[in-house]
Order: C-alpha cells, then sequence, then structure tokens
C-alpha cells in the first residue's frame, strides 16, 4: 500500500509501541487493527501485546489486557516467508491471541480470489450458484463433477472456517477421512491455522475488492430474482454471523452496498463510495467505475449495471438491513455462538452432512451445552444450523438428533423472512426440512426460571435499584407493592424474605413457587414511630433460575412529626362612626 517502515529495526519498532501505548492509555482505543501486519516482526506483535498488556486500572485508567489486535496477516512481498525474520503472517501467529483475516471462508463463500479478473469474475462460490445453479461461464469452463467436487472442498473450508479456522479441529471431509483444520487444502496452504478461535478474523466483504453484493452480481445468474438475491447475501452474512471467532462485517453489507463493480474504490470518491442510511439506494448503477482499475472488466460490468432487474428498491434495502438485526440477535442468544477456547469448541461443535455422500451445497453445525464441564448456556442445551445454500429446499435425517426437542429459534419464528418460517424439525425421524437459499437456526431449549421484579411498572435491578417511599409523618404508613414474575420455563422458588434496617416492615411473598409466566407480589412498609430518616436493604433468595444470587435492593424514605395547628381567637373590631 505505501514504503514499509521496517520495524524489523529497534527505533521502528519503539515509536510503534510507544505509539500504540499512548493511544491506549489517553485516548482509550479499545483495539488495533494492523494494514499489512505480515510486514511487521512477530516479534514486534509480541511486544506490542506485552506492552499493552502492562497498562492496568490502577496504574493507567485502563485494562490493557483486554484491547484486542488483529490484521492483515498476508504473506508477500520482500518479507515473504520469513525473509527478514519471522513476519506476523497467519500461520506464524498461532498461539498468540492476535488476530488475522481470514481469506480461507472469504474466497470459498464468494468464489472468485481478491485477484480474479475479467472472465473468472464469474467463478461461483458456496452461497451464489456453484453446482446447484451455475452460471453460463461456470458451465462453459468445468463438468458438473469437477463443479460438485469444488462445492465440496469448499464447504470443507468453511466447516474450518466455522470452528475458528482451529488447526486441531477434527471433522470428516468430503473424501469420507477424519481429518483436520490444517489438513484441509486452500490453494496449497492449511484452511486451518490458528490455536485459539480469537485467532482468525471471519468476513465476506471489507473495504479492499468487490462487496459482497458485486461479487454475487457477477456469479449469480443474471436471470435470478431480487428476492433471491437478498437471501443469497444474507446466507453469507449468516455464515460469518454464526460461526466460532471474530466476526467482521463490511459497513452497509446489511444494507446491499455496492460500489457498482469497483474492486479498488480508495481513489474513487464519495460518488461510488456512498453509504446511504436514509436506505434509498445501494450504490448500484452509479456508472462505469475508473478505467485504470476497472478499464479490462468493462465488458462484464456494462451488461450488468444497466440490468434493472439488479437495482435493489428502498424496501429491499430496509428489509436487508432489519434482517441482518436478526442475526445479530441470534448469535447474541447463546454463548454457544462465541465459545471461547479451543477446548469448547472441539468438545461442543460437530458437523453432519459430511463425507462423499453429502448433500451438496448443505452444511449442518450443531453445538452442545450437554457436555462434561461448564454450563456455559443455561438457556440452551442444544443448536443445530443448517446452511442450505441450494436453490431447492432439502430435507436432512441426523439420526443423533432423535427424540430432541429441537425447534425454530424464536427470532426467526417471528422474522420479517416468511420463508425462514416455513423450517421445521420432526422429532420422531430427526429430520430437518429446510427451505431453498435459508440458514435455519434450531434451539433445543433448557429449563430454567427467569425472576423479573417491578414496583409500579418500574424495573428493579438486583443490587442497583433503590426506591424512595419519600416522606410520611408519624403514624401514617406508605406501603409500596413488589411484583416479582417468573418469564422462564421452569417453576421459580422464593425464600427468606428480608429487610434489614429499621423504620420498614414486609409482608412476605403471597406465593413462593412461581409458575412460568404468572406472579407473586410483596409489600414493604415504611412505618415508624420517631421521626427521622431512614434506610434498609431488602433481600431474598430465589432458586431454579439462571442467577443464583440473592435478589436485593435497597429502600429510603423520611418520617416526620405531624405539624401542630396553632389558633388564636380574634376578638371583632367595632368602628363607630361620631
Amino acid at each position: 500500500c505505501c514504503q514499509n517502515t521496517a520495524t524489523e529495526h529497534n527505533m521502528m519498532e519503539k515509536l510503534m509501541v510507544d505509539s500504540l501505548v499512548t493511544w491506549a492509555k489517553y485516548y482509550k482505543v479499545d483495539s488495533f487493527r494492523f494494514d499489512l501486519m505480515g510486514h511487521h516482526m512477530k516479534s514486534n506483535m509480541l511486544n506490542v501485546r506485552a506492552a499493552l498488556d502492562a497498562l492496568t486500572l490502577e496504574n493507567d485508567g485502563v485494562d490493557g489486557s483486554a484491547i484486542y489486535l488483529y490484521g492483515e496477516g498476508w504473506n508477500f512481498g520482500e518479507v515473504v516467508n520469513n525473509t527478514r525474520g519471522e513476519n506476523a503472517t497467519q500461520l506464524n501467529m498461532a498461539g498468540t491471541g492476535i488476530g488475522t483475516f481470514s481469506d480461507r471462508l472469504r474466497d470459498a463463500v464468494r468464489g472468485p480470489g481478491p485477484f480474479n479478473s475479467g472472465d473468472s469474475l464469474q467463478q461461483q462460490g458456496f452461497v451464489n450458484g456453484l453446482y446447484y445453479d451455475p452460471n453460463p461461464w461456470q458451465a462453459s469452463v468445468s463438468t458438473e463433477a469437477e463443479q460438485k467436487d469444488r462445492l465440496l472442498l469448499l464447504a470443507d473450508q468453511i466447516r474450518v472456517g466455522l470452528a475458528g479456522n482451529l488447526a486441531d479441529y477434527e471433522f470428516v471431509d468430503r473424501n469420507g477421512n477424519l481429518v483436520t483444520g490444517d489438513q484441509v487444502d486452500y490453494n496449497g496452504s492449511p484452511a486451518g491455522y490458528t490455536e485459539d478461535p480469537q485467532e482468525v478474523v471471519t468476513y465476506v466483504s471489507k473495504h479492499d475488492n468487490q462487496t459482497l453484493y458485486d461479487i454475487n452480481a457477477y456469479a449469480i445468474p443474471t436471470t435470478t430474482l431480487m428476492t433471491d438475491r437478498i437471501r443469497i447475501q444474507h446466507l453469507g452474512l449468516s455464515i460469518v454471523s454464526l460461526g466460532q471467532g471474530i466476526h467482521f462485517f463490511h459497513a452497509g453489507s446489511d444494507m446491499l452496498r455496492s460500489k457498482s463493480l469497483d474492486r479498488d474504490s480508495y481513489d474513487s470518491g464519495d460518488w461510488y463510495n456512498v453509504l446511504d442510511f436514509s436506505y434509498e439506494e445501494t450504490g448500484w448503477g452509479r456508472g462505469l467505475p475508473r478505467q485504470d482499475t476497472n478499464g479490462s472488466n468493462w465488458y462484464l460490468m456494462e451488461p450488468r449495471l444497466a440490468d434493472a432487474n439488479l437495482m435493489p428498491e428502498s424496501a429491499d434495502i430496509v428489509y436487508s438491513k432489519e434482517l441482518f438485526k436478526e442475526w445479530m440477535q441470534i448469535r447474541t442468544s447463546t454463548p454457544l455462538f462465541s465459545l471461547e477456547t479451543k477446548q469448547d469448541v472441539m468438545e461442543r461443535m460437530a458437523f453432519h452432512n459430511t463425507g462423499p455422500d453429502q448433500v451438496p451445497g448443505v452444511i449442518v453445525m450443531s453445538l452442545s451445552d450437554m457436555v462434561d464441564g461448564a454450563d456455559l448456556d443455561p438457556r440452551h442445551e442444544s443448536v443445530v444450523v443448517v446452511f442450505n445454500a441450494t436453490d431447492e429446499a432439502q430435507s436432512l435425517t441426523i439420526t443423533e438428533t432423535v427424540g430432541m426437542g429441537y425447534v425454530l429459534h424464536p427470532v426467526q419464528q417471528a422474522s420479517l423472512d416468511t420463508v425462514v418460517q416455513g423450517a421445521t424439525f420432526d422429532t420422531a425421524s430427526g429430520t430437518f426440512d429446510v427451505p431453498a437459499r435459508t440458514t435455519a437456526v434450531f434451539i433445543v431449549q433448557e429449563p430454567y426460571a427467569e425472576l423479573v421484579v417491578t414496583e409500579s411498572g418500574t424495573m428493579v435491578e438486583n443490587g442497583v435499584s433503590a426506591i424512595d417511599f419519600m416522606s410520611t409523618t408519624v403514624g401514617t404508613q406508605v406501603v409500596k407493592t413488589f411484583t416479582v414474575s417468573n418469564t422462564g420455563t421452569s417453576v421459580l422458588n422464593l425464600s427468606d424474605l428480608t429487610v434489614t434496617g429499621d423504620g420498614f416492615s414486609l409482608v412476605d411473598f403471597g406465593n413462593t413457587a412461581v409458575a412460568p409466566g404468572t406472579a407473586t407480589t410483596f409489600q414493604i412498609v415504611l412505618d415508624a414511630d420517631m421521626a427521622s430518616s431512614y434506610d434498609a436493604t431488602v433481600s431474598f433468595v430465589h432458586n431454579g433460575d439462571i442467577t443464583t444470587t440473592p435478589f436485593t435492593f435497597d429502600v429510603m424514605g423520611e418520617v416526620v412529626t405531624e405539624p401542630v395547628t396553632e389558633y388564636k381567637t380574634f376578638l371583632p373590631l367595632v368602628f363607630k362612626n361620631n
């Protein structure tokens, strides 16, 4: 991108380290991304990590160990293959906790790599039609058997990516062999190379190269409807959203962002780099992009940019960005989508529909909380995700799921996408039915109770809230009623309600076993016989819910002496007119 600053030299490294410490300590920057990180030495990055780790809240006002480091670990140029020392490339950074962008899953999802040009821009990937919906160019350069074999390889590369690109992750590959992530090929390099899921940054588009919508415009058959183009876009986004590791999204990918097929928009200005938050346009169809970086591909661009069927309307954009919110809701609904250690990924993640007899274009991933060790998710026992990239509905039977109570994720049950609402699971046969071009998430819920405490409709927060009873007079009570609701799926047991402190008393629970979907109440009374300011702490024990610490909150109030009314007698005045 520009001249190499050569941080293999001590003083250049010192400038880099000191600068990062300054930005972290005084400007509270909480993460650093390194462009062309592979041109730094691994030792540079480890020294950066050590310097940041030394920052503490007590001494520096920041916890440096919580600052995430990541970058482009590409291996090329004058530092290629450790020419000037061990450089900070993808494979070399394994075990450091520092993240690198993964081109493995990116290219498998998209099809073309960053250097494709000319007709090969129409090369198809996992989500946009390879084998199951080939475009004319793809069909002309490869046989059906060759397309199928490549699609199965891309699916294996994506499986490794979903597993955080772990080098040691084991699964059955397309040939029926038990392999590890580093045994899956990616252009002559291992697909899996990390030692920890946080060491991979998973993405399908960013500022470099074509946006996801634009690369799909090359690969998807031109007759494909906009409704299906949106589904294809979200297949790619869902793979990033639901995999292990750090997920990274290009700004606007939720809104079908386009740069009118520009492969390098660095010098293209706002006209092509537009990001329209009025949701009126995506940037598609703004004209042929710059000739210097795109001219050789104009013959492919021109007919596509002129095709009205490829122009998203405002309603399409709004629909797409709302669907993206659903992926974020699903990802954050369970920690199983964000496993923190290699061991957890190895023990809790599995793939089905693998081997030579798999249904091509379908990846089935399961995540389990029913393993030895910590209960990571008190709400879910298991998750199954079916990525059906094909243009047909698919029915897949997984014998391990027979008798289990999988249901479609509640977010998808209420989804704006009415198609995904048709995804079903049959417990008797262990069969998942998923519509075409759909990612469906199924869950087995773990029975749990969950309490919500309110007073006059206002939420009372555990360990935080302080309820003010205001002021009353000696002998006059102030009574507040508190409602304890169980919003979970199993019985909530309450006990040991106490109020510690003077001036307050209580009326105990009306019911100590609260069924799911029901509530009970208790009352706290401010009723002191002496004028003073009072405060106390209310506490009770709750068993069966997802948290086990006692529920506590504070109460306060003031009791004053009743004011004395003073009476005076006034004699009438008589005026005489003399």
